[in-house]
Parts: structure tokens; sequence; C-alpha cells
């Protein structure tokens, strides 16, 4: 009979290890299911928070997984995983940098337009270690802003070029003209040398102007904050161009209100700010008409003004105004000096001062500017 006790202890020792080993097998699987589900949470949080599209194409062609920013970008649903490529995103750029990168086995890059927005296109192939091609991964990165930024840059440099060629060219005739005539009367030189006296200047000015906003645009530009007392700056401000006014019968009116008597602010680069304003508004006031300067409160700002009755701006040109060399009238600016870089000058030192600029006009009504800078600490916001 002991042979059958045996067997019986055999049996209950391998149930008893049956279980144990059961119980481990099911602990181990909840530890493989929950490692699995914080990775997957961990991977699908990654992908939400990607600013970038993201888009994984298998082998056959198929959508197998992308992230929120791609799925807004070509307004798709989930069930679109597993949709064929061609159906999911017809756009023939992705589609060929997609095929080419399968062909190639090798990254492939594009660019691709959509509305008003620009995007930087990356397909790179997926190996495994038997080098086989599972896929593709596809990356869209929106370059609008860089486009923008590249844009501005190679219109300035084409806009300071422009500038430059004609009082250059000027110079350079004149320059010409005295060198081949040594012998020209006094009375023939006089003119010429007032006409290279004005170009001469205009470089000047917009050479000034030009190191001004490199120094505001460069991150470098420091603040000296004073309590300015804006009654008495427009006062002095009122005097000072009183002479330049005079010539066109120009008058300036100064109105601050009681609420709003002082700002702290840089008093060097608010002068810059109203010579700037003033400057303009003498070119294109009417005659014998009045000059406004005034400031406002509005709630934690204060908005500084200058005002003409000259003859403003369509609202075409005005969303405009405050870009570097951008102006409404070119002819007439340049007739008068103009550099093209006042109001930009001063929408930077707003910008300094954590403010911003603004402007308001109607064609044959006059032209309002406005700097807004707010009551508390300024922060720099230049852009």
């Amino acid at each position: 009979m002991w042979w059958w006790f045996a067997l019986i202890l055999i049996g209950v020792i391998a149930a008893l290890e049956f279980l144990v080993w059961r119980k481990w097998i099911l602990k181990r699987h909840r530890d493989l299911n929950r490692q699995i589900s914080e990775r997957l949470v961990g991977d699908e949080a990654i992908f939400s928070a990607m600013q970038d599209g993201l888009l994984v194409v298998d082998g056959e062609l198929r959508v197998a997984l992308f992230n929120r920013a791609f799925q807004t970008l070509f307004n798709l649903n989930e069930t679109s995983v597993g949709a064929p490529l061609q159906a999911t995103v017809r756009e023939p750029v992705v589609q060929q940098l997609i095929a080419l990168s399968f062909q190639k086995n090798a990254p492939t890059s594009g660019e691709l337009s959509l509305g008003q927005r620009q995007w930087q296109i990356d397909a790179v192939p997926m190996e495994l270690g038997n080098g086989a091609k599972p896929g593709v991964v596809v990356l869209f990165h929106d370059i609008t802003e860089l486009k923008r930024v590249d844009d501005l840059r190679r219109d300035f440099v084409a806009n300071v070029s422009h500038e430059m060629r004609t009082p250059l060219s000027i110079l350079r005739g004149y320059i010409e003209t005295m060198h081949d005539n040594p012998e020209m009367p006094r009375s023939e030189i006089t003119p010429i040398l007032e006409v290279m006296e004005t170009h001469s200047k205009r470089l000047g000015l917009l050479a000034n102007d030009l190191l001004t906003l490199a120094q505001l645009e460069s991150g470098n530009s420091t603040l000296e904050l004073n309590e300015i007392d804006l009654l008495r700056f427009f006062s002095d401000l009122s005097r000072d161009w009183a002479k330049r006014f005079s010539g066109k019968g120009l008058q300036t009116v100064v109105d601050v209100a009681d609420d709003c008597s002082t700002i702290r602010a840089d008093q060097a680069r608010l002068h810059e700010v109203f010579d700037n304003l003033l400057d303009n508004a003498l070119k294109y006031s009417n005659k014998n008409t009045k000059i406004r300067i005034g400031a406002e409160r509005r709630g934690n700002e204060i908005a500084l003004s200058v005002s003409d009755t000259g003859i403003g701006i369509s609202d075409q040109d005005l969303p405009r105004m405050f870009e570097r060399f951008y102006r409404a009238d070119k002819a007439r600016s340049r007739e008068l000096g103009g550099t093209g870089l006042g109001l930009s000058i001063v929408k930077h030192i707003a910008q300094l001062h954590g403010g911003r600029a603004e402007a308001e006009s109607e064609l044959g009504k006059g032209t309002t500017i406005r700097v807004i800078l707010p009551t508390a600490s300024p922060a720099r916001t230049v852009t």
C-alpha cells in the first residue's frame, strides 16, 4: 500500500507546484501587461505632445500610426489606421517622398504647402536587423516662421541695396562730372555740391537708422527706466520742434489726461519714438494745421499718441506701416527724405518696453500713431 500513498503524495506535490507555477505565470503576465500599458501610455503621451506631425507607413503602404498633430493637419480620424496611404493622404508630394524612401532605402526630404503654412517633410525608412524594410517614418515640421524670417532677411538686404543705390549713383555721377571738368565755374559747382550734400545726409540717416534697428533687434538693448512727467516731456518736444513746424504753419496741441500724468520708461528711447512720429507728422501734414500729442489711460496701459490731419493712409497700406522700408507713397517718401525705418524703430522701442504700436488712419483725413506701454515693469518681447 505504500506505493499508493507515494502516488498520492507525488500528485499533491505536483498540484502544489502547478499552483505555484500558475500563480507565478499570472503575476508575470500581469507585470508584462502593466509594463506594456505603461509603455503605450508613455508613447501616446510623447506622440501627443509632439508639435511635429508623425506618420508611420508599413511595407504595404498602409497607415500604421500617426499622432495628433498629423491627424489635425490632414483632418483624419482613428479609422484611418490600416487604410491605404493613397486613400488617406492625398498629397502627391508626401506619396512621392515615401515611395522614394522605399525605393532608395534612404532618408528623403521635401517641402509641402498647405494653405498659409509650409512644412518640411522628412521620410526615414525603418530597418530591421535582417535588412528588411517594414515601413517608413515621416515627420512634418512647420517651417512657416522660418520661411517668413528668411523672406524678411532677403527683402531687407534688397531694400537696403535699393535705398543706397540711388544716392550713391548720384554722388558717383557728380564726382565724375567734377573730375572730368576741373575748370568748372563756381556757379555750376555750388548747386552740384548742394545735391551731393543732400544725398550724403540721406546716406547718413539711413546708416544711423540701420544701426539703431540692428541694436534694437539684437536683444542686447537695455532700458534706463525713470519716472517721466508726460506734460513736461511733451512741452519740451513742442518747444524743440516749434521752429521746424513753423515752416508749414503747424501748431502743436498737447493733451495729457489727469490719470496718466507720469509714466515709467526710458526717456532717451521715448524721445526717439516721438522724434520719428513728429517727423512723419511734419512731412505728411497739410499746411496750417494742428498736430496733437496726447496720453490717455487704458486700464493697466497708457496710450501715447501723435495725430495729424494730413494725407492719411489707405486701408490696404495700414497693416504694413510698421514694416521695415515700407512706404505707402514711395515717391513722396523719398522726396521728403525718409528712410522707411522710422515706424519700425518705433515698434521695436515699444516692444522693448513690453508694449506695442498701432496705427489708425483715413485717406485725406489724417493719421494717429499710438505707442501703448504698460504701467507695470516692462517685459521685452521684441520681434
